[in-house]
């Protein structure tokens, strides 16, 4: 038996012993609340795949008009039409959003805030993870042009929107890789300088705890909430260029295949993964509460470089500089 067929039995083994005890606790906490979204309107970045779909199933579950934002117009109809069969809602609809494009985050933008009459929730959803080193279409650093930059144009755009609606939400999603990063390099925000895919991520997740922390701060009176979420560890498409990394560390295919088995075993349905951002959308206990992060339906405390608040308050300029908000 070769070493590594010895390493994947030794595995295949540990997950077996450890399975139903590991996936009780990596399931998580549930959203318990009934709440109806009869008459509100909900907007989910991202929502044709993944954990943004299920969240796209709730809302209309419980009554809401569902707007998926979405990249490809193709996918996110054929979502749309497979939640509107799951839950008889027909107000779902679908709009273009392609984050790696400020033209089309104003675009978007423009269409909801010249149609739509209310919006109670923004649920900041899509991203992309390790990604080679690409380009947005205005020449950002891509994970931190769509994870961070694209949905704080977006939201800015729809703020006067959500402030007319209030009391609404803002749900930003995050991830517990903000805290694997001591926090954002102001001098190389663009990673123009030695890039590293999986250093890139943590730093545009980060950028998303600031962002909803300082967004909390600002909007403080208003009745706009703002909070934002650790979803827990789900395989799904937001994993597809993970193989590529894998293999450029191990070289080798099998390694990946063990890493992706074991996330698909362990790791969080894509129902369990929704949940969090289900209750920050809905939850009547939290419906006040801003400015945190949430883990498992809970609050929870981030990294300290993600309390940072003059850090926060930075990043907002240099990104409002970045996406045009400000000359």
């Amino acid at each position: 038996m070769g070493r590594l067929s010895r390493i994947a039995a030794i595995v295949v083994l540990a997950s077996a012993v450890l399975y139903v005890p590991v996936r009780r606790w990596t399931a998580g906490g549930v959203c318990e609340s009934q709440a109806r979204m009869d008459g509100k309107t909900v907007i989910i970045t991202g929502a044709n795949t993944g954990i943004g779909k299920v969240t796209a199933r709730d809302m209309a579950q419980r009554g809401a008009r569902v707007i998926l934002a979405c990249r490809s117009l193709e996918k996110a109809e054929e979502a749309a039409k497979e939640i509107r069969s799951q839950t008889g809602n027909k107000n779902v609809v679908v709009h273009k959003l392609d984050l790696a494009s400020l033209t089309s985050v104003r675009q978007f933008a423009k269409v909801i805030n010249d149609a739509e009459p209310r919006l109670d929730v923004l649920i900041n959803n899509a991203g992309v993870m390790v990604c080679p080193r690409w380009e947005t279409e205005d020449g950002f650093e891509m994970q931190f042009g769509v994870n961070h930059l694209g949905h704080f144009l977006l939201t800015n755009l729809l703020l006067d929107l959500l402030k007319k609606t209030a009391p609404s939400r803002v749900v930003t999603l995050s991830s517990l890789a903000h805290s694997f990063t001591s926090g954002i390099d102001f001098d190389d925000i663009n990673y123009e300088k030695d890039y590293d895919r999986r250093e890139s991520y943590h730093r545009s997740k980060l950028a998303n705890v600031l962002f909803s922390r300082e967004l909390a701060r600002r909007l403080e009176g208003t009745g706009v909430k703002s909070n934002s979420l650790h979803p827990g560890v789900i395989y799904s498409e937001l994993y597809r260029h993970q193989e590529d990394f894998v293999r450029e560390i191990v070289g080798t295919q099998v390694a990946n295949m063990i890493i992706e088995r074991f996330f698909r075993m362990m790791g969080k349905t894509l129902e369990e993964g929704a949940q969090t951002t289900i209750c920050c959308a809905v939850s009547e206990e939290w419906q006040n509460t801003t400015g945190l992060y949430f883990s498992d339906c809970v609050p929870k405390e981030p990294s300290a470089a993600g309390m940072d608040d003059e850090a926060a308050a930075r990043l907002w300029d240099v990104s409002e500089r970045m996406v045009g908000l400000k000359s």
